[in-house]
């Protein structure tokens, strides 16, 4: 067999150009029945479709991830070691009812050690509020002072007495007459 292209015609197109350009005119009719574009209305309606269905996926997602979210962070946290920052950092948990927590008093040493160390660290910081409390003080009475004194000197260069203790002056009318216009 020859595997090279011919250059005649295949019996397909000889047999459509000789029906002639009325058997055309039918067949493109006949296909545009068939190729017919949808209404708008239902376009209209397969996009409303598509939508419903990424807003219910996404709607199932973020329900399966609040569920089960913790877990799959664990699963991908434990099967790669670079992604390690995934897994839910779990809080310990405190017992809600005092009766069940041992006394403070037959607590390890380091627990008591913790205690005390925790009571140093916040009487420390109730001393440091307490100094901050009267450096503001101290702060603001001593910006109040600076400003009666800036006042005072501001008072003493000036030399005039205060805007008060001048007499008001009276503006002086107009005269519309043609005399007054003419100087």
């Amino acid at each position: 067999m020859n595997s090279a292209f011919s250059q005649t015609q295949s019996e397909f197109a000889t047999h459509l150009e000789a029906a002639g350009p009325a058997a055309n005119a039918m067949r493109q009719s006949s296909l545009d029945a068939i190729i017919k574009r949808p209404s708008l209305v239902t376009r209209v309606l397969r996009g409303l479709a598509r939508f419903l269905v990424v807003f219910c996926l996404g709607v199932a997602t973020t329900l399966a991830w609040q569920l089960y979210g913790d877990t799959a962070r664990a699963v991908i946290a434990n099967s790669s070691p670079q992604l390690g920052w995934l897994a839910p950092h779990t809080a310990p948990v405190v017992p809600a009812t005092p009766e069940v927590a041992p006394p403070v008093t037959a607590a390890s040493p380091e627990l008591q050690q913790l205690v005390v160390g925790l009571a140093f660290v916040r009487q420390s910081i109730d001393q440091l509020a307490a100094q901050f409390a009267a450096n503001q003080r101290q702060m603001a009475d001593d910006t109040a002072k600076l400003q009666s004194n800036e006042q005072e000197i501001l008072h003493k260069l000036s030399g005039t007495p205060p805007r008060s203790a001048l007499p008001a002056r009276k503006p002086e009318p107009m005269s519309l007459s043609p005399s007054a216009q003419a100087r």
